[in-house]
């Protein structure tokens, strides 16, 4: 079979050897005859499995002592309110920073909870960058701070790590997470959902500090951070299958150099990809900052809609899946994540050569 390169902004590419490792092994797990998906979530099989996921992203990480790993449902989304609900106490309010749609969305949850402080709105200027750090005026009383690392939809990625003093900062790293060295001891929590770079979807990873784990009594059990905390994210049934597939990726991760080989390997794919943008005369445009580029989500628009529906027919033909743009914007996007192969981004560009070449711009 000739495997399509996957753009997909999520669910996303993954490894080829972690996806022939899991055909492998889903039928008859571990010689016991049965998939680990019809096991027991309390089993010996499946503890293993969940604890040395665990392990592998504090040792990919770095993650410092005081911290836990919980692997949770609902995705990124069920985050936005569960944040507010645990962090955001009666009388306080939270900064956060809208950076775009997924931003927007943190801060729309967060306002149903409690009070809101918008630090900085990307808004009048089509959230086409990242803020400067010296644009950030913190409430040094918040409850916690919370930013948007990589904005999926809008191409924009962070480059500095905002210092928050002793306010908990908290931030969505869902795409851009395990793409690059991170100082988990700058923040209170990170949540990421896995469906980007780290599996398939189904299970959202927290990184989450003791001090913030405390008791909400006021919401339900499986809502408090505390419960999953002390139970090392076995409450209930976890999403087995997802957290099996997360550990398969780890170690593939880990094999190939860990997060610096992955922070140069995303610099080089991303600047095959910009170098055609911008050497294509204007023909194909990238609306972002130059300094706020996002190395996992590259958009671009080209002459005219006309264009850009037939580039993306045409591309689909070669297997070049999944290159349209939001739905919220239009024009065209390239998730380069992780396990995107060179090859994925050169047989882009070479197409992207290709039909400039025949379809000039009127």
């Amino acid at each position: 079979m000739a495997r399509a390169f996957n753009f997909s902004a999520g669910p996303a590419i993954l490894p080829l050897s972690v996806l022939e490792k899991a055909a492998g092994e889903f039928v008859d797990y571990a010689g016991k005859g049965m998939s680990l998906i019809e096991m027991s979530h309390r089993g010996k099989e499946y503890d293993k499995v969940h604890a040395e996921a665990t392990a592998l992203l504090k040792e990919i990480l770095g993650i410092p002592e005081g911290y836990k790993v919980l692997f949770l449902g609902g995705g990124a989304t069920m985050q936005f309110g569960m944040i507010p609900m645990n962090l955001l106490p009666a009388g306080k309010s939270a900064d956060y920073v809208n950076t775009g749609a997924w931003g927007q969305k943190a801060i729309e949850d967060a306002q149903r909870i409690g009070k809101v402080r918008v630090v900085w709105d990307g808004k009048a200027e089509k959230y086409m960058r990242w803020p400067k750090l010296s644009e950030l005026k913190w409430d040094e009383n918040a409850a916690y701070a919370h930013i948007t690392t990589n904005e999926t939809i809008g191409g924009i990625e962070n480059w500095e790590w905002p210092d928050t003093g002793k306010v908990p900062l908290v931030a969505d790293m869902s795409s851009d997470f395990l793409s690059r060295p991170v100082p988990v001891e700058k923040f209170g929590l990170i949540y990421a959902g896995a469906q980007k770079n780290v599996g398939p979807a189904g299970v959202t990873i927290v990184i989450i500090r003791e001090d913030l784990a405390m008791a909400s009594p006021n919401l339900p059990i499986y809502l408090q951070y505390k419960t999953h905390y002390e139970n090392d994210s076995l409450y209930n049934t976890p999403p087995v299958f997802s957290i099996y597939m997360v550990k398969l990726v780890l170690e593939w991760l880990k094999a190939a150099g860990g997060l610096p080989a992955m922070a140069e390997l995303a610099k080089k794919r991303a600047a095959v990809v910009y170098n055609a943008i911008d050497g294509s005369g204007g023909y194909y445009r990238c609306p972002v900052a130059t300094e706020s580029r996002s190395l996992m989500n590259i958009v671009w628009r080209l002459p005219s809609e006309a264009l850009e529906e037939k580039f993306l027919k045409e591309a689909g033909e070669k297997k070049l899946l999944q290159l349209k743009g939001h739905r919220s914007v239009g024009g065209c996007r390239a998730s380069v994540y992780n396990a995107m192969p060179m090859e994925g981004v050169q047989a882009l560009t070479a197409f992207m050569a290709e039909f400039q070449k025949n379809n000039p711009a009127v």
